[in-house]
């Protein structure tokens, strides 16, 4: 999965430091995820990002992110951004989906979590006061009502259903992406990931569920989630009722008609894959 980063080291930890010229720095536009977009160059399907000693960004103008390795990473916080280069152009976030290098693509799709989380807090929800950035930890604080703010993260379940040597392959209902997918739903208040299975299945295909199973986990920063993933089986009638608000299709598919995934960056993807070589 895309924060897999093999022998290299991520680091959340808020420590802000000065910039060096080969640390590298994210430049987001737009005002909402359909629109927003991220300064990169891509070439072969490779990804790369712009370095402070490239674009030469105002340093009162940087946000400290985080760290991968001895590498730093940096957000643009003004409002001009710099003209775009032969080598750099603003590109659809969903271009980071391409997941190479991985460690690159990682840390544009987390630099994005951040990125609308500052965008979306820069005046406090309590009393309307413009928000300040905390210098001890990832913070936004209210100097007006002493309102903290940490980042926005949403927690969901991807669901492997299974009916025997099946399993049930969906395709979303008025979106972007219109490839194969697994039932998923975001958990609601005071339920637990478990429940939101059991409700998610019923009320997107109309089935029961048993053998509720946790696959593994994934952060997830183009939609500020953090991903749980459950394999399922059907428990008795196994008759579809699709809910066609949610899903343009669902059926269940066999394990050797699925075919091979080779860029495992998402839990769907290693999830369909597992299970196609009968892992799971």
């Amino acid at each position: 999965m895309i924060q897999e980063l093999k022998n290299q080291k991520f680091n959340q930890t808020y420590r802000p430091q000065a910039p060096v010229e080969t640390d590298y720095v994210f430049y987001f536009q737009g005002n909402g995820r359909r629109s927003d977009c991220i300064l990169l160059a891509q070439s072969d399907h490779q990804i790369t990002i712009p370095t402070i000693g490239e674009m030469k960004p105002d340093r009162n103008e940087l946000q400290y992110l985080f760290a991968i390795d001895d590498v730093h990473f940096y957000l643009h916080t003004g409002k001009k951004y710099p003209a775009d280069t032969k080598q750099y152009s603003f590109q659809p976030i969903r271009t980071l989906r391409l997941g190479n290098p991985r460690a690159i693509c990682f840390a544009g799709m987390t630099a994005y979590h951040l990125f609308t989380w500052y965008r979306d807090n820069q005046f406090c929800g309590r009393c309307g006061h413009v928000t300040e950035h905390s210098q001890s930890e990832r913070m936004l604080a209210c100097p007006s009502c002493g309102n903290m703010i940490y980042p926005k993260i949403c927690p969901a379940v991807i669901i492997g259903l299974r009916k025997g040597n099946q399993i049930l392959m969906s395709r979303y209902a008025n979106r972007e992406y219109k490839g194969n997918a697994l039932l998923a739903g975001f958990c609601e208040i005071g339920e637990t990931p478990e429940e939101t299975v059991v409700r998610e299945v019923m009320e997107e295909v109309g089935l029961k569920v048993k053998n509720i199973t946790y696959y593994g986990s994934q952060p997830w920063g183009f939609d500020s989630n953090l991903l749980l993933g459950y394999f399922a089986d059907v428990d008795g009638d196994d008759i579809i009722q699709l809910d066609e608000q949610e899903l343009a299709s669902a059926a269940f598919v066999d394990r050797e008609n699925i075919a091979p995934e080779s860029n495992l960056i998402s839990l769907t993807a290693t999830m369909i894959e597992e299970f196609r070589l009968g892992n799971w």
